[in-house]
């Protein structure tokens, strides 16, 4: 059996669409485990569980939804943790066989977002009696340094001290295509799996702030003094200039339109995996 552990945060927009591709692309059993939230809420009865708390932290839902599902679970059964945006684009089955022949644990790294390095719950896979094992948690806490230079956490922070301690091998699922040129959002990682980023919060992020500025604004010689300029301050000032400059509003409307776009093409059932 096949646990799956998900979270629609505020909006319903996606959950049609995730739900296809779980049963496109996975042939075994399995069940669902939600946390949901705002417009989701409607949709509590298309989960085979649905908790609506008020509970704000990403890792406490997650964290959560696993405690529930080992109560159910037997110890080899999967369990599979995966964002209310991500689902997988290709079979999942034998993939997951394969890799958990080899690794303990896999989960989507995005060494794009700056170098994290830690497992992301974007998509995540593991046996519950491993979860179980190591007294898995989602939170943030563990400190790494980012290509930057700073010292950061996140989500995951801390399920990569655990497994850093343990010295447990664990696959990173790395980012392999994407569909649009943006280099964090709208990526498909191991060949397997979607992952929008961007459908429960504001299509900014931190590599929207480190982006060439060619073509976002009009003036070409503005742009180009910019990309020179800007690497000198942090990315907290660099956020500041793009406000200054109304970079960020240009920004927004273009991942909007893209994030939509996209969004529709899922629904239509026109993406095609290469």
């Amino acid at each position: 059996m096949i646990y799956i552990a998900t979270v629609h945060w505020e909006t319903d927009k996606w959950i049609d669409i995730q739900l296809s591709y779980f049963e496109r692309n996975i042939n075994q059993p399995y069940r669902v485990y939600a946390f949901l939230s705002g417009d989701a809420f409607k949709h509590k009865g298309k989960f085979h569980f649905a908790c609506c708390e008020p509970i704000a932290e990403h890792a406490i839902k997650l964290n959560l939804l696993a405690r529930f599902i080992s109560l159910q679970a037997n110890n080899d059964d999967i369990i599979i943790f995966v964002d209310g945006d991500a689902f997988p684009v290709r079979p999942l089955d034998n993939f997951i066989k394969e890799t958990l022949k080899h690794y303990p644990l896999a989960a989507i790294r995005r060494t794009e977002n700056i170098g994290d390095i830690q497992p992301h719950p974007s998509f995540c896979f593991t046996t519950v009696g491993f979860w179980k094992s190591i007294e898995g948690d989602w939170s943030e806490g563990y400190e790494w340094e980012t290509n930057a230079g700073i010292r950061r956490t996140d989500v995951g922070g801390n399920l990569l001290k655990l497994l850093t301690d343990r010295c447990i091998d664990w696959l990173p699922l790395e980012r392999t295509s994407q569909l649009t040129d943006h280099g964090l959002m709208f990526g498909i990682y191991a060949d397997v799996v979607y992952h929008h980023g961007a459908g429960f919060r504001a299509p900014l992020s931190m590599y929207d702030r480190t982006k060439s500025l060619v073509g976002i604004i009009r003036f070409k010689p503005l742009a180009l003094l910019l990309d020179r300029v800007l690497p000198l301050f942090s990315v907290k000032n660099r956020f500041r200039i793009h406000r200054l400059f109304n970079i960020n509003k240009r920004l927004w409307e273009i991942n909007v339109k893209e994030s939509e776009r996209i969004r529709r093409m899922f629904i239509a059932k026109t993406f095609k995996v290469d």
